[in-house]
């Protein structure tokens, strides 16, 4: 993706899930935070690639599922983060996973 170049190296927004495993689901209570430079309260919010209600809040709990990304005036979007509604899932670490790393599954229904 594209990401601006400021004085002090790359910038970009970031979208953090709590709690923190992929893919988010639903049931979980999944909260979603914009995070990127500029003014606190800044952030529009995406679902499904069209503008969406949580405008000026920087965080918020999900109450639908679908495909979710957020903008921060300095930085830009930040990559998509999917919620589902699936009953059963195998989750994995929300964290970057470099090769070799040992890596917690959990199957949760």
């Amino acid at each position: 993706g594209w990401c601006p170049l400021s004085p002090t190296g790359a910038q970009t927004t970031q979208l953090l899930v709590e709690p923190p495993w992929r893919p988010a689901v639903l049931w979980n209570r999944v909260t979603l935070t914009c995070q990127g430079s500029g003014t606190a309260g800044a952030t529009t919010w995406y679902k499904d690639g069209q503008r969406w209600g949580q405008q000026g809040h920087d965080s918020f709990t999900v109450t639908e599922s679908g495909t979710y990304t957020c903008e921060r005036p300095s930085t830009g979007h930040s990559p998509p983060m999917t919620v589902i509604n699936d009953q059963l899932v195998l989750q994995v670490p929300a964290r970057a996973l470099l090769k070799g790393d040992t890596v917690t599954l959990r199957c949760r229904d």
